[in-house]
């Protein structure tokens, strides 16, 4: 998820700025101690170890007071220096106090001043380059979020504006909607224009990469606002509403969904959020993924290589197959397997419909006659055609366990609430996957065993899942 990717830069942030500020510490420490000539040096009597112990324990807690750790997306350069420089401040007082009531009233001030003063030379460059480095992978198109405005008017303007002078920040403004037609083509602010209509919004996110869709109008003037609300909330998008706050004017209920109230860039908004809001516990998931499937990758390594010369001995062409699947909120990335079937195995699917075996939109057959013989059912029957998929969760496309990516020609036959397995990351496994004759469940109940894993997701669901994953591939239950 994108937000996994902001949790793991929010950690490392505050890894790095615990190491600073001991390099700050230790270079205050080093300068006074080497300064006994001019201005005194330090007693060895002190224990500084425990000082710098105090130092960081106070700061962590500061700083995580003062929202120091927030995306940067939503900030500008001046508040960010303005809550470090707010912080340290603040922890400095709460040093001193500390320092008094423990009676270490012996450690040099001089110390501490020259500890200070380093503090925020080097979080403040710190700071900075993070700034720039994020604004700078944010320009190439990287960890965009795409955001689609409800509204064209003072409220919407105001909004847009807010984004797009905020440059860094992430956010791409891909249009405004309005509630009557003919309007398609307007200016609202800048390049912005009116895109469409209120009534199309269905439509709209199920063709386009929507992240976030932000209501900046009243929502008395939408007929009908609960639907798509509704909406919204059945295919897991996340909603922002830039208040009137006149929330009495509405019967909708959130089924799934829960409810922040949030600054955005400056501006005040609630917003509806469509999975789990434990961060702690998904950033553990995303740092999980990325471990394992590391340490996977060099275990299995040898075996990748006897795999892929097996199928090139048994059928022409190349050894990994790579299909288009979309991922997060419809983002199409390309999939990796190693190849079971025969190299033009796609081109006989129209002929072959006619022996689906499954259900809605996706297409299976027991005895495909596509599959390379031996190696192919081997593969497919325990499962190691997924194995390259490490590939994919090393590149942030996929997470060890999540609803598994889907086609979009499948996507394109959904139901509406069907689409809202498309916010979570997609996964190597999942209910479905490690289910007793899984080819044979109806895709509804399928769609439903994703959904309810989004719904009751946690931290030893994934254990399980995985651990019921490896006993599928040992006893080849798969197909």
């Amino acid at each position: 998820m994108l937000r996994e990717k902001a949790l793991i830069i929010n950690r490392l942030h505050k890894i790095l700025d615990a190491f600073l500020t001991i390099t700050a510490f230790i270079i205050a420490y080093t300068s006074k101690k080497g300064l006994t000539s001019v201005f005194g040096g330090l007693s060895d009597g002190e224990n500084y170890s425990l000082v710098l112990f105090i130092i960081l324990v106070v700061w962590y807690f500061v700083f995580e007071f003062y929202d120091n750790y927030s995306s940067f997306r939503q900030k500008s350069l001046i508040k960010i220096f303005f809550d470090l420089y707010k912080s340290i401040i603040c922890s400095l007082m709460i040093l001193t106090v500390i320092l008094y009531f423990f009676k270490l009233t012996h450690i040099s001030r001089g110390l501490i001043l020259l500890f200070v003063f380093a503090d925020i030379v080097i979080l403040s460059l710190s700071k900075f380059f993070i700034y720039k480095i994020l604004g700078r992978i944010r320009k190439k198109g990287f960890n965009f979020r795409n955001i689609l405005v409800v509204g064209s008017r003072t409220r919407a303007r105001n909004f847009i504006e807010s984004v797009i002078k905020n440059k860094n920040s992430g956010y791409k403004i891909v249009g405004c909607l309005e509630t009557e037609s003919g309007l398609n083509g307007q200016s609202v602010y800048a390049d912005i224009k009116i895109t469409g209509i209120i009534s199309d919004l269905r439509t709209i996110l199920e063709e386009q990469i929507i992240d976030e869709l932000v209501f900046a109008m009243p929502l008395k003037k939408i007929e009908n606002a609960d639907k798509y609300l509704a909406i919204a909330e059945d295919m897991g998008v996340k909603c922002r509403i830039i208040p009137d706050w006149q929330l009495h004017y509405l019967m909708f209920k959130p089924d799934v969904a829960t409810i922040r109230f949030e600054s955005f860039l400056g501006t005040p908004t609630m917003a509806l959020h469509m999975i789990t809001n434990n961060d702690r516990l998904l950033i553990y998931k995303t740092i999980g993924d990325y471990l394992f499937c590391f340490f996977a990758f060099v275990v299995f390594f040898p075996l990748i290589l006897i795999i892929a010369f097996l199928i090139k001995i048994s059928s022409k062409g190349p050894v990994f197959y790579k299909q288009k699947r979309l991922g997060l909120n419809g983002r199409i990335f390309d999939v990796y397997k190693f190849r079971t079937m025969v190299n033009d195995a796609d081109k006989h699917i129209e002929e072959l419909k006619i022996l689906n075996e499954a259900d809605g939109p996706a297409f299976k057959i027991k005895k495909d006659p596509r599959v390379i013989p031996w190696i192919g059912t081997f593969l497919r029957k325990t499962s190691l055609d997924e194995l390259p998929q490490i590939i994919n969760v090393l590149k942030g496309e996929m997470s060890l366990v999540g609803p598994r990516p889907p086609l979009p020609s499948e996507v394109k036959e959904y139901e509406i609430w069907q689409r809202r397995r498309l916010s979570m990351k997609p996964g190597l496994t999942c209910i479905w996957q490690i289910s007793p004759g899984r080819n044979d469940i109806r895709f509804e109940e399928w769609m439903k065993m994703d959904l309810y894993y989004i719904d009751n997701w946690s931290l030893w669901l994934d254990v399980k899942l995985i651990v019921s994953t490896v006993r599928s591939v040992l006893t080849g239950a798969g197909r």
